[in-house]
């Protein structure tokens, strides 16, 4: 007789375009393990083939997600980018990516919310990437995503230095968009999917990959260059004319209440 198949240690719901991912291996601290990684990255595909059109990532308390798993680290038959399986799925989600971030999130458990187009955390997140503690250089993109938020010297401090960043820090520091208090983390989470979700799909997705291909770019000039190839677009599908008369629809109607 087979045995059951293993628990996911990610959970997946899809409600209204909005897909929700849950690290839910709280025992082990949500360690991002081998298969915790895979697990993840077989979520994302897993929603977005149910319709997501905005990602939530969030985890069980009272650890966010504790890093990678030591032992896995000295499995030297592993390659070390399985590990990052995971994370790379969510970055190049092409829906926006929100991440919850409601306790500590340590060495490459880092590397989640910073592949997230969007951070939120609470008073009892921790940002502490600590690969230099257990002997490891950072991986994944970690020293590049987390500059892009914090600045070098942010990211010299942080992974050179040891420091870390609380919720209300990494609010302030531009790592987070947002500190709000614990019962509101998944709320505010969700209100934020939802508006992007209640969007168009393909616009908001286009809108995104512009916004990564802009990053890239060296000057103002090849910015406005970029967007506005992909403004034309926008005007050009039969769903511009449509949502522009109902926006006019409804400023008349709010006219003639007056």
């Amino acid at each position: 007789m087979s045995g059951s198949p293993e628990r996911r240690l990610v959970r997946v719901t899809v409600d209204d375009g909005v897909g929700v991912l849950v690290l839910a291996d709280p025992e082990h601290r949500n360690t991002l393990s081998r298969r915790m990684s895979d697990d993840l990255a077989a979520a994302v595909d897993d929603a977005l083939a149910g319709g997501a059109r905005a990602l939530v990532l969030t985890a069980e308390p009272p650890v966010f997600c504790a890093g990678g798993s030591l032992d896995g680290l000295l499995d030297r038959t592993a390659p070390l980018a399985a590990a990052y399986a995971g994370m790379e799925r969510l970055a190049a989600a092409p829906v926006p990516t929100i991440a919850a971030v409601g306790g500590p999130a340590i060495g490459a458990g880092v590397n989640l919310p910073l592949a997230c187009d969007v951070v939120l955390a609470s008073p009892a997140a921790r940002f502490d990437p600590r690969f230099l503690d257990v002997g490891i250089h950072p991986g994944g993109g970690h020293l590049w995503r987390l500059a892009g938020r914090v600045g070098a010297q942010g990211a010299a401090a942080l992974v050179l230095c040891g420091d870390l960043l609380t919720g209300e820090e990494a609010e302030a520091k531009g790592l987070a968009w947002r500190c709000v208090p614990q019962d509101e983390l998944e709320p505010t989470a969700l209100r934020l999917a939802s508006r992007a979700a209640g969007r168009s799909a393909p616009l908001v997705r286009r809108a995104k990959r512009t916004l990564a291909e802009s990053l890239a770019l060296a000057d103002g000039a090849e910015a406005a260059k970029l967007e506005l190839a992909a403004q034309q677009w926008s005007v050009e599908r039969p769903e511009f004319a449509e949502t522009v008369r109902a926006v006019q629809r409804g400023l008349a109607a709010r006219r003639s209440r007056k």
